[in-house]
């Protein structure tokens, strides 16, 4: 069995892709979803490599955010461009991984996640809300996998 595979279903990816994309309807911000095996370094140096590797920190407004999750580590992280965490505070990451934590522990690994979307996106829609120029300037498919 390919744990990173089954993960997440064929229907639960489709649904978080689609939390994505209406949650981006709102702000110019960019939100990405990150599934690898395991990793070898601490959660947050990796969701900080593995946005660098999506090439995150191209947009415009260094307004994206990745939700980066190790599957058989039990671990994940939230990492946020420069643009948005110089404006929200410490609190507002720690708030949104301890509701996707609070799902995840229960299992609920699909919820977790577009639960955490729709957290990420009230600080970007706030922060950065959607503009008629606004175009979406990072795929919204999950990636998975070692880059």
């Amino acid at each position: 069995m390919n744990i990173l595979e089954n993960f997440l279903s064929a229907d639960e990816e489709q649904e978080i892709v689609s939390a994505i994309h209406m949650a981006e309807k709102n702000t110019s911000g960019e939100i990405r979803v990150h599934i690898e095996k395991n990793t070898d370094e601490p959660i947050d140096v990796r969701a900080k490599h593995v946005f660098h590797a999506l090439k995150m920190d191209n947009t415009k407004l260094e307004n994206g955010v990745l939700i980066y999750i190790a599957i058989e580590n039990k671990k994940f992280g939230i990492y946020g461009d420069k643009g948005i965490h110089k404006i929200v505070t410490h609190s507002f990451w720690d708030n949104t991984r301890d509701v996707m934590q609070e799902y995840f522990e229960a299992g609920a690994f699909k919820t977790g996640i577009i639960e955490g979307i729709k957290n990420a996106s009230e600080a970007l829609k706030k922060h950065f809300p959607w503009d008629v120029n606004d175009r979406d300037e990072l795929s919204n498919e999950i990636s998975k996998g070692k880059l």
